[in-house]
């Protein structure tokens, strides 16, 4: 459904489901190419369908529905891979929003704006946040940081990812009319924090995913309820009221991240004596470089104020020689000076080992986005994989997309 029509035939249903009137609901992106949308639909086998022309039924035969209790399907993001429809109960999704709202101390009637896809966690989040709160979310059809609308003003709480308010401190917005930021969906840098900071923005930290019903952990520090610990090999994993109910029609992919109330996660990271989680990134995106482990978030982190540089996405491409080639793909402050390689990895240098330098360095004019306004990794790693294939075949050091 289109974005102004969330507040009137979204909500009512995402109440209905959550309080067992109605059935379960899983909300789908509308931009979702014909194939992909194929895909999901086969994989939800939902009973009926409803578009913003009505109600319809399913073009397939219905499956056999969800587990008592399940109130909301959300639909993995990304665009390749098998989807998973990853089940949410109305009492982790109701318990997610409680603690969330007592932990910033938002209080009944404050609205919040919603310019996340609601077919995403990030974005249903804030809708289940808003019914508990009494209230409708704002939701605008687009996300335009130039010309924010009056609406806004009304709204006390957002949830946003770094892109975007790296974009509304770029355009001048007054972060400080929000009684609360809270950011998440991928790591956010210090130097975006401290200026976002600086501005007069309250922003609290977000770690989470769909399984968890989205940021279970703020500033570092669990939400009422939820445990947090990590493995001998420092992956981190999660329990708590808030976990999922298991990945729809899918037993083997559940049984192979949710055991004995734990729920095992794709990210690496470290819990201090105090109890507060440090995220260290994902663990399938960890580079192998000459035998040495790199972390691309510890790379951009050592990025940040780096002369030249206004964006980075570090990833690893295949090499011949290293293994993988840790490779910078950056949005330069000025792309008639951009940044130099040599001055690159000697201001990484001074800051990690000598091996996290990146070897490659590629220029675009904008970091690729997923809907969810997550950095597109694939569409990053292709870029750089087309910039790999270019310098074999000439002495270019990088190329600008």
């Amino acid at each position: 459904m289109p974005a102004g029509q969330v507040p009137g035939r979204l909500l009512p249903a995402l109440a209905a489901a959550l309080d067992g009137s109605g059935p379960a609901i899983a909300p789908i992106d509308p931009a979702l190419p014909e194939p992909r949308l194929r895909e999901v639909l086969r994989m939800l086998a939902p009973a009926v369908i409803e578009t913003a022309d009505g109600v319809r039924p399913t073009p397939g035969p219905a499956g056999p529905g969800v587990a008592p209790g399940v109130a909301v399907v959300v639909t993995t993001s990304g665009s390749t891979g098998e989807p998973k429809g990853v089940q949410l109960t109305a009492g982790a999704l109701l318990h997610s929003a409680r603690a969330s709202l007592e932990r910033i101390g938002a209080r009944p009637g404050e609205r919040w704006l919603c310019p996340l896809p609601v077919s995403h966690i990030s974005g249903l989040g804030i809708c289940v946040r808003s019914l508990v709160s009494g209230t409708e979310p704002v939701v605008p059809e687009r996300f335009d940081p130039a010309g924010s609308d009056r609406a806004w003003r009304d709204c006390a709480h957002v949830s946003l990812v770094p892109t975007q308010l790296r974009r509304l401190l770029a355009a001048g917005t007054d972060l400080s009319a929000f009684a609360t930021i809270l950011l998440g969906g991928a790591a956010a840098p210090a130097a975006l924090l401290e200026a976002a900071r600086a501005a007069g923005a309250r922003v609290v930290t977000t770690y989470g995913m769909s399984e968890t019903c989205g940021g279970c952990v703020y500033d570092g520090e669990p939400l009422a309820g939820v445990r947090v610990r990590t493995s001998a090999s420092g992956v981190i994993e999660l329990g708590g009221p808030v976990l999922f109910a298991g990945y729809h029609g899918n037993p083997r992919a559940t049984e192979a991240v949710l055991a004995d109330g734990w729920f095992v996660t794709s990210d690496v990271g470290e819990v201090d004596g105090h109890g507060r989680l440090r995220v260290h990134g994902r663990a399938d995106e960890v580079i192998n470089t000459g035998g040495e482990k790199v972390a691309p978030a510890a790379v951009v982190a050592a990025l940040e104020g780096c002369p030249g540089i206004g964006e980075a996405v570090v990833v690893g491409v295949p090499d011949p020689q290293w293994g993988e080639r840790v490779t910078a793909v950056v949005v330069p402050t000025d792309p008639e000076r951009p940044p130099r390689l040599a001055d690159v990895r000697s201001w990484v240098r001074r800051r990690l080992p000598a091996y996290a330098a990146p070897r490659a360095l590629v220029l675009v004019r904008e970091v690729p986005l997923l809907r969810s306004g997550k950095p597109d990794r694939e569409a990053v790693r292709s870029l750089a994989r087309g910039h790999a294939a270019v310098r074999e075949q000439s002495s270019t050091r990088s190329v600008t997309r």
